[in-house]
């Protein structure tokens, strides 16, 4: 009878990184990350990596049934929620922007329209023994960031669309990345 693998069974929240385009990427599911990549602090309840696709059936006037299925679209989002208000954060959410730091206070400017900074967004989880990368994001969501009273906290929202990395001399790279230990329960024991 077949069994599944408890191990595999995957609960953990981890944690989020980003870095400027073009940062190197780790190496594998473990070890620390290249010096570009900053952790993005806590968040609300986690990640959500949303892959969506589309099919459309290639129909012909002779037959009833379709003679094909043919993939039309796929979209790569990295859902988050920021439980840090700062203005690293606000500047991550908004797509660039300004930050100065003076007299131990800091402020935080917008980018002006059709400023946009896209970065790479990384995730790793607690236990090491998964990671992804996402090479190419712009954070495509509405910031709207609530203001309540305790235990509710502000957040601010993000959802990074993942895009087709620029090619290195023609060839082509694929958008995201993820790396897991080849067997949880033999890596984690």
């Amino acid at each position: 009878m077949p069994a599944g693998n408890p191990r595999n069974v995957r609960v953990d929240p981890g944690w989020l990184y980003i870095a400027p385009l073009g940062s190197d990427e780790p190496d594998g599911y473990d070890g620390e990350w290249p010096e570009d990549w900053v952790p993005l602090g806590y968040t609300d309840q986690g990640p959500e990596f949303v892959m969506e696709q589309t099919f459309e059936r290639v129909r012909v006037a002779e037959e009833i049934d379709p003679v094909a299925t043919m993939q039309t679209e796929r979209n790569t989002t990295v859902n988050l929620a920021a439980a840090e208000i700062t203005a690293r954060n606000l500047q991550v959410a908004l797509n660039g922007g300004t930050i100065e730091v003076a007299d131990g206070t800091v402020t935080f400017e917008p980018p002006a329209p059709g400023e946009t900074t896209y970065l790479m967004v990384g995730w790793d989880a607690t236990d090491g023994l998964e990671r992804w990368v996402f090479r190419r994001c712009v954070q495509t969501g509405n910031v709207t960031i609530p203001r309540r009273r305790a235990p509710d906290k502000a957040v601010i929202p993000m959802a990074f669309e993942v895009l087709l990395p620029e090619r290195d001399e023609g060839e082509p790279v694929a958008p995201w990345k993820m790396w897991h230990a080849e067997d949880y329960t033999e890596a984690a024991s």
